[in-house]
C-alpha cells in the first residue's frame, strides 16, 4: 500500500454502485486516521447490505455480525462478495469480504437465523437512553478528522466524557447512489463510530492513537429508523490493548450490543 491519494467517486452518497459487486468510496467514507483510506464504518454497512442481499430468506434475519479488520482499508475502487459458509433450516453462517488491491481488507461473517413469536417471553435487560430530541447537537469533526465524520449529525446527552457518552447518529447521506438499501445496512454503517464518540485520550500527535481491529455486533431486535443511539464505554488495559463496548439503540430502544478490541499505540 501507498499513501498516494485514492481516485474517489463524487455524489452526496457513500459509496457509488459500479455493478457486479464493484464499488467506488467518496470523500464521505473517508476515515480519520489516515487520508487514503476508508472509515470503517460505512464500510461495514456495504457489506452488511451485500450480507442482507445474498439469498434472503423472508423466515430469518442476521442475529449477529463480526467483522474482522484484516488491514487498512484504501479508499477508491474495491469489490465486495458474499458466500454460504453453513447453510441450514433454521441457522446459517454467510461471509462477506471486501477485496481492494488484490488484498482482503474486511472479512465479515454473519449467523442468520430462523425467527418465530417469541413475544410472550420477550424482555430487554438494557437501559433506554435520552433521545436525540433531548441531546444536544455534538460537531465530531472538532475532534476528529475525515469525511465519514463531517458526514454525519450527532447529538450527545448530558453527562459525557472521555471514556464514556451517549450519542445519537444520523445521515442524509445514502450507502449508495441507487439509494436502496433498508434501515439495518443504514445503521450497520454507524455503529463503528462507537470507538470515536468518547475518546479516552486526545486522538493526534503526542497522544495515543487505538484503532480498533475488529467490529462485533449482537441483535437481539431487528433496528429501525434513520437514528443510532450509542451508550458507550471506554476500557484501555495496561498493556497495549483496550475495549470499546456499546449498547446499541433506535428510537425503539435498546436492539443489541457492539464490542470493539483496540491496539494501543503512543503517537
Amino acid at each position: 500500500m501507498t499513501a498516494e491519494l485514492p481516485e474517489l467517486a463524487k455524489g452526496n452518497f457513500y459509496y457509488l454502485n459500479l455493478g457486479g459487486g464493484r464499488f467506488r468510496s467518496t470523500i464521505h467514507a473517508q476515515g480519520a486516521w489516515n487520508v487514503h483510506e476508508q472509515h470503517m464504518a460505512p464500510a461495514s454497512g456495504l457489506l452488511a447490505d451485500s450480507l442482507e442481499r445474498h439469498d434472503p430468506r423472508p423466515d430469518m434475519r442476521m442475529g449477529r455480525i463480526s467483522y474482522e479488520i484484516l488491514g487498512l482499508i484504501p479508499g477508491g475502487e474495491f469489490q465486495i462478495a458474499a458466500t454460504t459458509l453453513r447453510p441450514g433450516k433454521t441457522i446459517e453462517l454467510l461471509q462477506a469480504e471486501l477485496v481492494a488491491g488484490g488484498r482482503t481488507a474486511i472479512r465479515a461473517t454473519a449467523w442468520r437465523l430462523a425467527t418465530s413469536d417469541t413475544t410472550p417471553v420477550a424482555a430487554i435487560e438494557d437501559t433506554p437512553i435520552p433521545g436525540p430530541e433531548d441531546c444536544k447537537p455534538y460537531d465530531g469533526a472538532s475532534v476528529w478528522p475525515g469525511g465519514y465524520i463531517r458526514s454525519l449529525e450527532m447529538r450527545v446527552a448530558e453527562g459525557h466524557r472521555p471514556g464514556a457518552g451517549k450519542v445519537w447518529l444520523r445521515t442524509e447521506h445514502p450507502l449508495t447512489d441507487r439509494a436502496d438499501s433498508g434501515d439495518l445496512a443504514r445503521l450497520m454503517g454507524m455503529v463503528d463510530t462507537a470507538n470515536g464518540i468518547a475518546a479516552r485520550v486526545p486522538p493526534g500527535k503526542d497522544s495515543y492513537s487505538f484503532p480498533n481491529l475488529d467490529l462485533q455486533i449482537h441483535m437481539y431486535r431487528r433496528p429501525e429508523g434513520e437514528w443510532l443511539g450509542l451508550d458507550n464505554a471506554v476500557s484501555f488495559g495496561g498493556d497495549g490493548i483496550g475495549l470499546t463496548s456499546t449498547v446499541l439503540h433506535d428510537l425503539q430502544g435498546p436492539f443489541g450490543r457492539a464490542e470493539q478490541i483496540l491496539t494501543l499505540r503512543k503517537t
